[in-house]
């Protein structure tokens, strides 16, 4: 007679075990991309909605360094990496926005725009970084969760570019050249550069409009911004437009005959556009009158109103000795002595009208 067969005994699975389990497919199956890396920074822990969002299959990234590439070009820790190092003083050298939580127990959160190889595309990620202790105190991993916030922020910054751009030539706006003038104004205080400023004015843009059209002139407008917009060649130069047929450029560390030879340029790139002009009063094509100064900061300086009353006070000479020229503020009095006008004042802006 056949013995009864033994069947193999199980030992119960621990509370702990059973915890871990469960924590682990809990992780897994999260709608929120999440990985997990141990004390010596090798990812354990890579869920689906991680591999979704980055592209990066577990099985490339598991056991492995390798997390960073799923999110960068070139090797750079990430920031569970940083919380596992315990170093929040290096999250503003990786990170534009940032937030360490606390010291060595509640973790870290920044944001930033990363390069995503397998996607071929950038994503703006939320990121949040936070340790794991046992009953000891001692780390024992550290889980990254993310957020794809891609779409919220090139929203904001189209929103933000509306703010500061003009509407119908797309050169920055009267706000954004304000702010603009004050932050390089008081960096020249420091530097202690000059800092040119010119302004630029259609010359008979109202005859012109009236011959023309207000389309014609919304077209002729955008012609000569974009001639503006090509001589802000530098990453501190500004070309706005600072009202009406009125533009200005801000050329930082540049003394006025430099910025004299550009304003030249600007006038004659738009001679060369041939703009039809022909009313009365007006030559036969759109010209331009630009205004020159550049002035080095000295200790009563606090505002750069002195710069912007030469400027205008150079245009302003410009119109009246004839149009279609330049004319440097420090050239000012000689321009007009040499016609016999140096007895004339020369009002700014509240006393002259453009045209």
């Amino acid at each position: 007679m056949a013995k009864p067969r033994k069947t193999a005994s199980r030992t119960p699975a621990s509370p702990v075990d059973v915890a871990d389990s469960y924590a682990v497919r809990l992780m897994q199956h999260l709608v929120v991309p999440t990985f997990v890396i141990d004390p010596r920074r090798r990812v354990v822990i890579w869920n689906r909605a991680c591999e979704r969002l980055t592209g990066v299959a577990a099985s490339e990234v598991i056991g492995t360094t390798k997390h960073w590439q799923a999110f960068y070009e070139t090797k750079r820790p990430c920031l569970a990496d940083l919380v596992a190092l315990d170093r929040p003083e290096q999250l503003p050298e990786f990170y534009s926005e940032y937030a360490a939580r606390g010291h060595n127990g509640l973790g870290f959160s920044a944001e930033n725009w990363c390069v995503m190889p397998k996607l071929g595309s950038q994503l703006y990620l939320a990121i949040d970084a936070g340790p794991i202790h046992d009953e000891a105190g001692h780390l024992i991993a550290v889980v990254e969760t993310l957020r794809d916030l891609t779409d919220q922020k090139r929203a904001e910054s189209a929103l933000k570019e509306l703010a500061t751009k003009d509407g119908l030539t797309g050169l920055s706006n009267r706000r954004s050249f304000d702010q603009m003038l004050q932050a390089e104004w008081a960096r020249a205080q420091r530097t202690q550069k000059p800092m040119a400023l010119l302004f630029v004015d259609v010359d008979h843009f109202k005859q012109f409009n009236d011959r023309h059209g207000h389309q014609s002139g919304d077209e002729c407008l955008r012609a000569v911004a974009a001639v503006v917009s090509r001589h802000a060649v530098r990453p501190l130069d500004l070309a706005s437009r600072y009202g009406g047929e009125e533009f200005a450029l801000i050329l930082p560390d540049m003394d006025c005959d430099a910025a004299c030879a550009i304003a030249d340029e600007i006038r004659r790139a738009v001679m060369a556009l041939a703009i039809v002009h022909g009313a009365e009063g007006a030559g036969d094509h759109v010209t331009l009158s630009v205004g020159v100064a550049s002035r080095l900061p000295g200790e009563a300086d606090a505002s750069p109103d002195r710069l912007l009353g030469l400027a205008d006070e150079a245009l302003y000479a410009a119109k009246r000795l004839g149009r279609n020229r330049v004319i440097c503020a420090e050239r000012l009095l000689a321009e007009f002595a040499g016609l016999g006008r140096d007895s004339e004042p020369v009002p700014g802006r509240l006393g002259r009208k453009s045209a």
